[in-house]
């Protein structure tokens, strides 16, 4: 079993300088089964991994492009 400081350290490499892949999601979910279900820090990364995974799929999603209304002006 890893202590918290190892788990931190181990998730800042994760995430730091690199391509963020499934795998990447799966290995920082086993570190966070690491930790006890009360801790601070594993509430906290766990904040973290969802907010990771949404910036994520925004990126991967294709950006949909909506047409410009023209509104009609004052004459």
């Amino acid at each position: 079993m890893l202590t918290e400081n190892e788990i931190q350290r181990t998730w800042r490499a994760l995430f730091r300088d690199q391509q963020i892949s499934e795998d990447t999601f799966t290995r920082a979910e086993a570190l966070l089964e690491e930790l006890r279900p009360e801790s601070p820090l594993r509430h906290r990364l766990d904040g973290e991994l969802g907010e990771l995974r949404k910036i994520r799929s925004k990126k991967q999603a294709p950006q949909k492009q909506t047409p410009h209304r023209q509104t009609a002006r004052g004459k």
